[in-house]
């Protein structure tokens, strides 16, 4: 192995290469300043150009350091004591809908919508969440019987009722319809645009479901899974 020589080096050489480095002389660059760190995020939803109130987000992007929550598929609570067990009118809320009457224009794929939401909604606030924490959103949907489609014009109209009802832009609420009735204040003001899907299927697992519902949700900053 060859030696290795070693030079002294005087302590006005280590001034004089310092404030060189400071200067910009020498060869040496000056330093750029230091970008401002972006604002951290937890989740972000990505609108549609120009749209201030779009019924879904086109995305939701989510930051580093997001605690999430997927749900379970849910479906309507069988509360409708008047209707026979396993058909889609057991799943009318008589708390939403007295007797379990449906008002004019109002499906049953829409009730049982409105049915499906709320359970998610007490799902959520167990974990100490809200609906609008609610980031993304999976639906399926059965034929109502006589019907050879799924009714996602409905199942439309339960989801305002919950979801994506306030003005982004100028924070107002949006009112909605409920079945054929005059637009009115919606159940859950809630500003809230997840990503969504919604899609028919053949057959859900318990008899008399028209929908079903999974969510995905995110901790808001400073919170955590209980």
């Amino acid at each position: 192995m060859r030696p290795v020589r070693l030079f002294p080096v005087t302590a006005a050489a280590v001034t004089a290469a310092a404030t060189a480095a400071v200067l910009g002389l020498g060869g040496c660059a000056t330093p750029a300043p230091a970008a401002a760190p972006e604002e951290p995020f937890t989740a972000r939803a990505v609108l549609p150009d120009g749209e201030d109130n779009p019924m879904i987000a086109e995305g939701v992007a989510l930051g580093a350091g997001a605690n999430l929550y997927k749900s379970s598929g849910t479906g309507p609570t069988q509360l409708n004591t008047a209707a026979a067990d396993g058909t889609p009118e057991a799943f009318i809320d008589p708390g939403q809908f007295p007797g379990g009457a449906l008002p004019a224009g109002v499906t049953i794929t829409e009730a049982q919508g409105m049915n499906v939401l709320r359970a998610i909604q007490e799902n959520l606030e167990l974990q100490g969440l809200r609906l609008d924490d609610v980031t993304s959103m999976r639906v399926f949907l059965d034929n109502a019987p006589g019907s050879d489609r799924a009714d996602y014009a409905g199942w439309n109209r339960a989801y305002r009722q919950f979801f994506a009802n306030t003005n982004l832009a100028t924070g107002d609420t949006e009112l909605v319809p409920m079945g054929s009735a005059a637009p009115a204040a919606p159940l859950v003001r809630n500003p809230a645009r997840p990503s969504r899907f919604a899609l028919e299927v053949q057959s859900l697992p318990v008899a008399g479901w028209l929908v079903e519902v999974e969510v995905d949700a995110v901790f808001p900053d400073g919170t955590s899974p209980q």
